[in-house]
């Protein structure tokens, strides 16, 4: 029996003795991991002036800016053509919005018909035997734009806009005073294409054209105001001319207007 007690005792004595080398094994492997953690900030830090310091990987500076990296502020008088009822007629608007690295611009937009244009629409009841009736409408929309093809001389754009508004009829009624007709609503999708030369800089000069197409309307009112649209636009960049008088360059100068190529640093050189 105490040969038998004997035998436990040892057994015993072996297992403790097993798991504490195998806890010691663990925690000094912990202790370890602790201690490279502590160090590895203090060994990529700069130890002092006569210390070899660590270098750091360099940039990738061949990796293109994306699209949306930047943006700025556009406010854009925006004053377009267009043939109604066989009359040339102005639209004069106004654009505010966001560009994106000169490639995408996008915002709202408040458009009206400035000229007074002969309608074919019927005036209402009270119109005099000569009502000199004429076209009237204005619509509120929002537009988005995307440079397809670019390079430091030319640009060609694609744009859509869409929106919604207003037609109405002017007219002398019976007491031959000029009034207006209630307001019919109307909706507005005008797809157009515009290019833009480069002339300096600071200065660069355009033309689009598009279509302007209402939709919800009856097939009168279709036919009123749907019709080509073309514009001709004149531009200065303000933040390139600052440059130009402060670094006393030139200010006709055709410097890098040649450069063939869309790539990143001539686009930041001339939308930044």
């Amino acid at each position: 029996m105490r040969t038998g007690l004997v035998k436990g005792l040892i057994c015993l004595f072996t297992f403790i003795n097993q798991l504490v080398r195998y806890w010691l094994g663990v925690r000094w492997w912990l202790v370890a991991g602790l201690l490279a953690a502590v160090a590895a900030p203090a060994v990529a830090a700069p130890l002092g002036p006569g210390w070899p310091r660590l270098s750091q990987a360099p940039r990738d500076t061949a990796r293109p800016a994306p699209v949306f990296a930047r943006r700025r502020l556009v406010v854009q008088i925006d004053s377009r053509y267009s043939i109604i009822n066989g009359k040339f007629s102005i639209i004069n608007g106004v654009k505010l919005g966001l560009e994106w690295r000169g490639r995408v611009r996008t915002g709202a937009a408040f458009y009206f018909l400035s000229s007074r244009i002969p309608t074919r629409l019927e005036p209402p009841d009270n119109a005099a035997d000569e009502a000199d009736a004429t076209l009237r409408f204005y619509n509120v929309a929002l537009y988005g734009e995307y440079i397809v093809l670019e390079n430091p001389r030319w640009e060609l754009g694609a744009n859509l806009q869409g929106g919604m508004g207003a037609v109405r009829i002017e007219y002398n009624n019976e007491d031959y005073n000029r009034v207006r007709s209630p307001r019919d609503f109307i909706a507005l999708v005008e797809p157009s294409m515009a290019a833009q030369m480069r002339l300096f800089s600071w200065a660069s000069l355009g033309a689009g054209a598009g279509w302007r197409q209402p939709l919800f309307v009856p097939e009168l009112v279709r036919r009123e105001i749907s019709g080509p649209v073309f514009y001709v636009r004149a531009k200065v960049l303000i933040g390139p001319l600052i440059r130009v008088v402060r670094n006393r360059e030139p200010l006709f100068s055709q410097k890098d207007l040649r450069i063939h190529g869309v790539d990143a640093r001539t686009r930041q050189k001339f939308y930044e």
